[in-house]
This record gives structure tokens, sequence and C-alpha cells, in this order.
């Protein structure tokens, strides 16, 4: 059987921020697919690339954290949701230095059912976020903000933090937000991956409103979130707690 190997190329467009002290981020990224089919392995290019395939074998077995519980994807909530969700409101609001009403994560964009308690790995986190989704605040007033709700209310619930919702006729419903009712003439900041902004699954609603983009990935923010517990020694837990309910 041939061996198929899947190449990608990554471009990367570099925004340039000249300043005193410079810093450069990525603040686009475009892919192409290339599949490359391989009848007999080369010795000499396994000799050469061996070095890079210990070096991110390396990397990307390191152990960042200790899960005390398993968590798994589900809707309306889950708890690998709610852990993902927390980690783009907490890591966002310190990158953005801003505080962040909600977050929210594309149910479809998480790409692993579960994870077992026990170590989390570097590569545990790619496989669940591969995508280089980065990060990007919104601010909505109440109207389009329940528009995004009923949307995601409409598939069957996304992974939220800062928000609690009920799911009726697939309609959200009940909606609070830092403990109070939506107020639909309210402006509530928001964070969501570039995906979901820029109109992916969907979400029209989101494409014209301005963004603010530093960059930053979602994966290192989950990257970051998770190494934070185990820099203090602290396992990760977490539970269901009725943020996004169907109702009764």
């Amino acid at each position: 059987m041939n061996n198929r190997i899947t190449h990608y190329i990554l471009a990367i467009n570099v925004a340039f921020l000249f300043a005193c002290n410079p810093v450069y981020r990525a603040s686009s990224v475009q892919y192409k697919d290339y599949q490359v089919l391989n009848l007999q392995k080369d010795s000499f290019l396994q000799v050469m690339l061996q070095p890079y395939a210990d070096s991110v074998n390396s990397s990307m077995n390191a152990v960042i954290a200790q899960l005390a519980v398993d968590v798994d994807k589900r809707q309306p909530e889950s708890t690998l949701g709610n852990l993902m969700a927390d980690a783009m409101k907490v890591i966002g609001e310190k990158y953005y230095k801003t505080t962040i009403d909600a977050s929210f994560v594309n149910y479809g964009g998480i790409r692993i059912p579960s994870v077992k308690a026990g170590t989390i790995t570097r590569g545990k986190v790619f496989e669940m976020m591969p995508f280089d989704n980065i990060i990007v605040l919104q601010k909505l007033k109440g109207t389009v903000l329940k528009e995004f709700l009923d949307h995601v209310a409409g598939r069957g619930g996304w992974p939220v933090s800062g928000i609690t919702m009920q799911i009726k006729n697939k309609k959200a419903e009940n909606i609070m937000i830092g403990g109070k009712v939506l107020d639909l003439n309210a402006v509530y900041t928001i964070a969501n991956s570039d995906y979901v902004a820029n109109g992916g699954d969907d979400c029209a609603m989101l494409r014209t409103i301005p963004q603010l983009n530093n960059g930053f990935l979602f994966r290192d923010a989950l990257i970051e979130y998770f190494t934070s517990f185990g820099k203090e020694g602290k396992p990760i837990t977490m539970t269901i707690q009725n943020r996004v309910t169907n109702a009764q």
C-alpha cells in the first residue's frame, strides 16, 4: 500500500509594526494542501528529516497539565467545551487587556470527542484544535447578539463562557450575561474565532462587525490556560454548569 503523506504549505502574512520595540504577529494564515504519494522510503531524506521529527515529537509529547476528570464534547453543553470557552475568555482578556462579556467556541471546530483523565500534552491540544484560528473581539449590540445566539441555538448549542441560555424551538431564551438579563440596547464585548467572526458556519450577522485582532491563536490560548494549572500544581476539572440547556 502506498504511503500517503500530506504536506501543508503555510503562508503567513506578517503585520509589521514599526516602533521602538517592534512586535511581529501573523495577521492572517493561508493554507494549500499538497498530497504526495511515495512508493519507497528515501533513506537520505529519512536521515535528513529525523532531527526535525525528533524535535517535533519532543514538543508534542511535553506534558503541560493534569486532567482530574474525563471531559467530552456534547450538545447543548459539554465539559470539554466549557474548558475551551473559559480558556478563550480568560486568555483573551489577558492579551486584549479588557473585559470580555462572553466567549464562544464553534462546536464543529472541536476535533476530538473526549479527553481522558490524566496527563494533557501539547499534542493533545493540537488534536482538539488543529486549526490556526485567531481569537478576535467584537462589540455587538444586544439585538445582534440575540440574532447570533438564536443561530447558536439553531445549531444545537455551542460552548460558551460568561453567558447562560436555554434553547426552545431552536431559539435562545432566558439569556443571562454576567448574571444579568440580556439588554437588547446594550453593547457587549464578545470573543470568537476569526473563522466565526468572518461569517463562518453561516454567522453572517457577524461578518460586517469591526474586529479587534492581535493575531493570538486560540490553540496557543488553550495551551497557556492549561499550562497555568500545571504551573500551580492544580489538576484541571470541569462539570456541567447548565450554561446552555434545552427548555422543558
